[in-house]
This record gives structure tokens, sequence and C-alpha cells, in this order.
């Protein structure tokens, strides 16, 4: 089996339970482990794969929890580091009664891992490299140590994953800056996942099949773009197909992508010499079905970490 390294954020999501209630006015919150690739992480180790996670936490009691919480998932935690100065970093939600959500983002720690620690990584040992961290693109050291662990991996021709995560709150007053970075990861990653809406803001177009076209045009990698219930639009040598959602009733959509991306990046780790591997259509159609029944396994639980616990190979 393939090892599987993912880089970004490991932070603490703290959810407003006052429904309706502005941060300001909140008294109750749930606190619950995050971070795209935190998620990615876990699911994969959740479904039997082989999984560290590059990350860096406080020293504090929120930093212990996402340590042994990713433990508990079998991922492998030696690259997820203490920083003695900064703080675990927090994302505070409330989901206001106009849909819209109250954010406000308390970065700490996350932002700290630098490309001196990333470099003591021996990429020799993967195959496989994820990135899937919207924070990595906000000014910090992660956003140096993200670029460089990209350019290492793409010269030792490790296979590159990608998903930008969007996240409005965090670049609604640099959006361009967004986009422009994550085009660089783009252009040289082997698979990306995209939601519709990331879809269109990348490549400035009003529908997804538009939108594919040009990545077609400037990518070389085999991409998913998911619809929500409708399914996902799978992207491969200039073709396109529509992989059929599976009906459930969701209770929390929360980490449904990260565990789309787990399961898929999962089944890919099981292949021989993969970045030699040449899948044909019908075989991508098959792991993005199975990813999409992983994502809406994630759908029936309230809370990412919690709807892992009932991840494993048997949902294939």
């Amino acid at each position: 089996m393939n090892k599987i390294l993912c880089i970004g954020e490991a932070l603490i999501d703290m959810i407003c339970t006052d429904t309706g209630s502005a941060l300001a006015d909140g008294n109750n919150f749930i606190k619950k482990p995050g971070g795209a690739p935190t998620n990615v992480a876990a699911a994969i180790g959740a479904l039997g794969g082989e999984v560290w996670l590059a990350a860096k936490t406080g020293i504090d009691p929120f930093g212990k929890h996402l340590l042994e919480v990713m433990k508990g998932f079998n991922v492998v935690t030696d690259y997820m580091l203490q920083d003695e100065k900064y703080f675990t970093t927090f994302a505070f939600v409330s989901l206001m009664n106009d849909g819209q959500r109250d954010f406000y983002f308390n970065r700490g720690a996350d932002g700290q891992l630098t490309k001196d620690e990333v470099d003591t990584i021996p990429l020799n040992d993967f195959s496989i490299i994820h990135f899937g961290s919207a924070t990595a693109f906000l000014p910090g050291p992660l956003q140096t140590a993200y670029y460089s662990l990209m350019q290492k991996a793409q010269d030792q021709n490790l296979f590159i994953s990608f998903d930008p995560n969007y996240r409005q709150l965090l670049f609604q007053n640099n959006t361009k800056s967004f986009i422009e970075q994550s085009w660089k990861f783009l252009t040289v990653c082997d698979f990306f996942k995209v939601s519709d809406e990331e879809a269109m803001l990348l490549t400035g177009k009003e529908n997804v099949e538009d939108a594919a076209n040009v990545f077609f045009s400037k990518t070389k990698a085999t991409f998913a773009i998911t619809l929500g219930e409708k399914g996902t639009l799978l992207g491969l040598k200039k073709a396109c197909v529509l992989v059929p959602s599976v009906p459930v009733t969701a209770i929390d959509t929360t980490g449904a992508g990260d565990a789309f991306v787990g399961a898929l990046l999962f089944q890919l780790s099981k292949m021989d010499r993969l970045t030699n591997e040449k899948l044909a259509l019908s075989d991508w159609q098959t792991i993005v079905g199975n990813a999409n029944k992983a994502g809406a396994k994630t759908c029936e639980y309230y809370g990412a970490m919690e709807a892992f616990k009932h991840l494993d190979k048997n949902i294939f």
C-alpha cells in the first residue's frame, strides 16, 4: 500500500449551538476537531490507509486533543508539531437565521509550520501528497512550507492531490490572491477536487461545463467537480462523465468533501506503481462512485470526525 502525506491546518472548530445567534450573543459552543487536510487524513485512516499529517498546533489542551483524535484514526502524527509560542488555531462559527454564517478566525499555530520543518520529511517514503488547506494561502510560514513541499513533490514525481477549499470569509478582501495561488497547484497536480462554486470562481465561467473545458485546456489533471445531490462531474482527458450521488437523508454535510477526497486517495493508495498508473475512465468512475458513497455516509452523522468513525472499506 502506498503511503499518503497530508499537509495543512489542524484546528478546533467552535460551533455555536444557539440557533440564529451572532457569535457575540452566543453562549453555548461545541468543540470539534477540524481543518480540511486533518479531516482527509482522518478519513483515510478510518478506511485503513497508511497516512501521515504534517501540521502544527499549540502546546495546550486543544493541541493535545487534536493529536489524540488523529491517533484514534490511526493517522501517524510524527509530523504534527507543537509550537511553544502560539496557541492552537480556532474557527468560531454560528449559523444565522438568514442562512449566513457569522465567522471569526483566531489563527495561531497552524500558520507557523515552517519550510525548515517540512524539509525534514523524507518524501521518498510517500507516493501521494495531498494539499488541501485554504489557510496555507494566507501570508505566513505555512505558505512558504506549502510551496516548498509542492515543488519537491513535483521534482520527485509523486502523485499530487489538491483541494483548494475556498473559504469566502477568509479571502473576502483578496479573492484574486486565492485564485492565483490555486492555479499554481492546479497546473502541476495529478488530481484535484473542487465544488461547483469553486470551479466557476477559479475559471471565471458561469457553469460547470464551461469551467471543465477551462480545466481541460490548462491542466493535465484528472478532476472531480462535486455537485451535491446531483453527483460528481468527473473529468479525464477531455471527457466528462456525471457520476451519480448516493441518496441520503443528510443531517450534517460538514466534512463530506473531505471524506470524498480521503476515500478517493485511499483507493489510489492500494494501486501498484501509482505515479505510472494509467487508469481508464471506467476505473475512475468506480473510484469516484466509491468516494461519493463515503461522502454520503458522512452526511448521516453530526460532525465530520464523528462521521468518520463509521467509515470502513465495507461501504465500497
